[in-house]
């Protein structure tokens, strides 16, 4: 005979998401949930965010840098596929280098301009330009006829300089820049200035190489799969990468590369406003990665051309010499040096860990050490099939590397070895690895948390997280919108970079700022859910009656639910939302089915809640 009087059973599910089997199977934990993390192994809503900086930028941030200057003034930069800018001062400077300058018209050999009456558009005529819709051009010391006065210049502000992108191409020696104001008259070739070529935008997306030249080829139509002459492939293994940037201090000043650029250097001491960044012309031609070495201070490039051959070596190790990133010739007077790696494709990235540099290519992670001549660096493979998914999806913690492969979490403490993900299948199998380059890890100290973001499938840009709390070995996952991540080692909070939704423009983030519960204002949604469990392995039905809820509850309020199901892959039935709040003593309800589980819901603008000891009364109600 089932029971008749009910029980209280307090809720104790296991902390983190465990998503690796059903919602049946994973019975006694939390199954699924947002924006919530564990604490002391109770589940809590993640705080909000708010703008750093009102002014966004252009493009799509890939890497996000942090640090003090010696005078202990904040900056923070960040790269992205059109540009490079650094945050000073609370202003937003544009400090991309400058790859070609060029005189145009009277003051020059080459070139002109051509206005049309009525049009914003201006046309740019220099011969072999070589520049690409969305590149940018700094003009200086420029005037033009067109617009109503001989002689203007577009640094007023009628024009909207200097800094101009080329909207269009006509031809290959023509481009129109878009300026503020329409013009007066129709001007032909005329005018004069000093045009400075910023470095070219880059890819924002990875894109799989198809068509004619991808793929495998059969001669005439194929009986085995393969594809005729005259018919394009698609699909291949062929993926043209998307625009990378690394960024790493040299003192207070910084050093930034490109993938695939030479190295660039941003000077804090060049000026009281900053300046743009500089090639290093001596560096090499083409690098993919940085990373500085912190006790010897040498630069070390991961992919780059040999220095005998000028050959790119998408394995080669190659270092500067020891206090000076613009020497890369190896000499008896010099520290520079170059190591090829056996075990990969490429070199994918490299972070500071203690008392050495560790490095992945796509398949095996390395250590670099610092030994003096006349070795200059120590490598050792550590580890191989634990290859780096992307180049900044690895992170050091007090001397532990964590990382994401392409289908693992892995760290290195002394040893490589996976980590015990309880949420991997459900990440992977709903992962873009075509965008995988996107991969972002970033610390979270205040928390104790490692966080990356990536990509899901049918989204080109990071849409979603995992978080890794290493103290508490939990794992949850959730949506967001940060492409760039960084620790509150310099402002008070930790920062991102990203997009709140499409066409609302790229911004600076505060993340987490303290007591902030809302998205820049906006009410922000959390919830979690509990896996099934039920009585005697389903072989009663339960009832449920009562719950007593125990929350820590800011202001506003939560939503409970209780979802009963007579099989696991059954419909559910939905009892809720009752309301709680801090006046909340108990919910009173009529709910029975084989299998149940708890959900708790938030969307209130401003509320913060933490679970408690909630407890629910629970009884046999009979075998139908």
């Amino acid at each position: 005979m089932p029971s008749t009087t009910s029980k209280l059973n307090k809720l104790n599910f296991r902390p983190g998401f465990h998503r690796e089997s059903t919602q049946y199977s994973e019975e006694g934990s939390w199954f699924d949930g947002d924006r919530v993390r564990f604490r002391e192994g109770k589940p809590e809503n993640i705080r909000g965010y708010q703008k750093h900086y009102d002014v966004g930028f252009q493009g799509v941030g890939r890497d996000l840098l942090t640090w003090a200057n010696n005078n202990t003034q904040k900056l923070l930069s960040v790269g992205t596929e059109k540009k490079l800018y650094l945050l000073y001062n609370d202003y937003n400077y544009d400090i991309t280098p400058i790859t070609t300058v060029v005189s145009i018209g009277d003051i020059g050999t080459q070139g002109s301009f051509s206005t049309s009456a009525g049009s914003p558009l201006i046309e740019v005529s220099l011969n072999s330009n070589n520049v690409s819709v969305g590149d940018f051009i700094e003009f200086s010391n420029t005037s033009i006829n067109g617009f109503g006065t001989d002689g203007l210049d577009f640094s007023t502000s009628s024009f909207g300089g200097p800094v101009f992108e080329v909207a269009s191409k006509n031809g290959i020696n023509n481009f129109y820049i878009t300026v503020a104001s329409v013009a007066t008259s129709t001007q032909t070739n005329q005018g004069h200035g000093i045009a400075s070529f910023l470095l070219a935008s880059g890819q924002t997306n990875a894109i799989q190489g198809l068509g004619i030249g991808a793929g495998v080829y059969n001669a005439g139509v194929s009986s085995t799969g393969e594809r005729a002459w005259s018919e394009p492939a698609t699909a291949s293994n062929i993926i043209f990468q998307s625009t990378q940037w690394k960024l790493d201090n040299w003192g207070e000043d910084m050093l930034a590369v490109r993938r695939g650029s030479q190295l660039f250097h941003w000077d804090a001491d060049a000026s009281t406003t900053p300046v743009r960044s500089t090639v290093v012309n001596t560096g090499p031609t083409k690098i993919n990665s940085i990373v500085v070495s912190p006790n010897d201070r040498h630069v070390i490039a991961l992919g780059a051309n040999e220095f005998a051959t000028s050959v790119f070596n998408p394995l080669l190790i190659r270092w500067s010499d020891q206090n000076d990133f613009t020497n890369w010739t190896p000499s008896i007077s010099s520290t520079s040096g170059e190591l090829d790696l056996a075990d990969g494709t490429e070199l994918i990235g490299g972070i500071r860990s203690r008392n050495a540099l560790n490095v992945w290519t796509d398949n095996s992670m390395y250590s670099l050490q610092f030994v003096g001549p006349p070795f200059i660096f120590k490598l050792t493979q550590l580890g191989t099939a634990c290859g780096l998914i992307a180049p900044h999806a690895a992170v050091d913690v007090d001397g532990a590397s964590y990382w994401m492969s392409d289908d693992n979490f892995y760290v290195f403490d002394g040893r490589v070895r996976k980590l015990d993900c309880t949420i991997r299948r459900h990440l992977y199998d709903d992962f873009n690895m075509t965008q995988k380059d996107k991969v972002y890890a970033g610390i979270n100290s205040e928390f104790h948390e490692i966080i990356w973001l990536y990509p899901k499938e049918g989204s080109e840009e990071p849409n979603s997280y995992v978080i890794f709390n290493y103290m508490e070995n939990t794992w949850v996952y959730g949506t967001g919108f940060y492409t760039t991540f960084s620790d509150n080692n310099v402002f008070l909070n930790t920062v991102a970079t990203g997009e709140v939704s499409a066409g609302t423009g790229q911004f600076i983030w505060d993340n987490e700022p303290t007591s902030v519960f809302t998205g820049d204002g906006e009410a922000l949604s959390s919830f979690i859910e509990s896996a099934d469990f039920d009585i005697e392995d389903g072989d009663d039905l339960l009832f449920v009656n009562r719950v007593i809820p125990d929350f820590t509850i800011n202001l506003g309020s939560i939503e409970l639910f209780v979802n009963t199901k007579t099989y696991p892959s059954g419909s559910q039935t939905t009892k809720g939302p009752f309301i709680i709040n801090n006046g909340t003593t108990k919910i009173d309800m009529r709910s029975r089915g084989r299998q149940a589980n708890i959900k708790i819901s938030c969307s209130d603008i401003g509320t913060s809640w933490k679970w408690g000891s909630v407890r629910m009364a629970l009884q046999a109600d009979g075998k139908r």
